[in-house]
Order: structure tokens, then sequence, then C-alpha cells
């Protein structure tokens, strides 16, 4: 019985097809040549009856839409190809600019580092350490140089009292050396006097 439906139904479609060949319609509508094969598709669920859940379908218009689809696919896969190199491209870039990116990063790091840095006897100090043992240093020696000038004045003002001292002290030693010496001299005079006088008076 199945078999008798569908032997029908081809008979059918044979029928159809011949009949359409001799009515003239033989010509393929314009859907197939400009449309997308969604409009195709719609276009054949549309003029096309369906017989026992079997579609009647024109073979020109089936081999139409067979080599439309045929070249959709080609078409798509040549698509898929380019965008397969595209993304093999576009990695490559992506891989060659993380590179690029990360050597900037190197770079940028290196260079911070030689900002915030000072080299002194060869050695890389911070500019930030540097600065405060340069500071520290500087203070060092003006407080040096500050009790330097006191210790010096302090000093300066000693000599100035002591050579003061040794003026005044040199001066009453000569003093003294003259007081000694007339006293010297009036007792050896005396003393000449007194024997003068017990020569002269033996």
């Amino acid at each position: 019985m199945k078999q008798l439906q569908i032997r029908c139904v081809l008979i059918l479609t044979v029928v159809v097809i011949t009949v359409m060949k001799i009515s003239g319609q033989t010509t393929m509508p314009d859907v197939f040549i400009k449309n997308s094969l969604r409009e195709q598709l719609n276009y054949l669920e549309e003029h096309t009856k369906i017989y026992d859940n079997f579609r009647a379908i024109r073979e020109d218009m089936f081999q139409k839409v067979k080599e439309n689809v045929s070249d959709t696919l080609s078409a798509v896969n040549r698509k898929i190809v380019r965008l397969n190199k595209t993304k093999s491209t576009l990695n490559l870039t992506i891989d060659s600019l993380r590179t690029n990116i990360e050597s900037a990063r190197t770079s940028l790091e290196e260079i911070t580092r030689t900002k915030n840095s000072i080299s002194v006897i060869g050695l890389k100090i911070n500019k930030l350490t540097y600065n405060k043992i340069m500071w520290t240093i500087l203070t060092g020696l003006v407080a040096a140089l500050l009790i330097g000038f006191f210790v010096f004045k302090r000093n300066l003002s000693t000599i100035i009292n002591t050579k003061k001292d040794f003026q005044e002290l040199k001066d009453e030693f000569e003093a003294y050396r003259k007081t000694t010496r007339e006293a010297r001299e009036k007792l050896t005079m005396d003393h000449f006097n007194e024997i003068k006088r017990i020569k002269g008076g033996g």
C-alpha cells in the first residue's frame, strides 16, 4: 500500500512537471538568481504542493537551489579560510604587540628606576636616600662649622686674654727686675762704702 502511494506521488510529480513544461512555465524565476537562499526556500515552500508528505519541486528549480547552496557553501568556506588566515595574522600581531608592551613596560620600569636613582662610586642609590644622606652630611658640616666658629671665637678670646695677662706679667717682671737691680746696686754700694769706712777707720 505504501509503495503504491509512493508510485502515485512520483507519477503525479512527473505529470505536474510535464504539464508545467508543456504550458511554457520553464523559465527560471528571478528569485533563484537574485535573492538569498532563505528567500529561495521560502519561494519553494509557497509555490510547491505537498502530496502525502512529499513536496513536488521542479527539477530545474531543485538543481538551481542545489547549485546556489553549493556556491554559498563554497563562498562561506572561502570566507572561513580567509577569516582563519586573518585570525592567524591577528594572533601574530597580538603576540607581537604583547611582546612590545612587555618590552616597553620593562623599559619604563628601568627608566623609572634610573630616574629615581643616582650613581655614586658605581653604586645605584635611590634619590630620596641620596638626598637624605646629603642633607644629613650638609647639616653636620654646617653644625661642625658653627661649633668650630664658636670654639675659634672662644679660643681667640682666651688667647687675647692670655696675651694681655702675659704682657701684664712681663711688665710686672720688668718692674721687679728693675727694682731688684736698683736694690742690689744700692746694697753693693752700701757694702762698698761700709768696707771703705772700715778700712779708713783702721
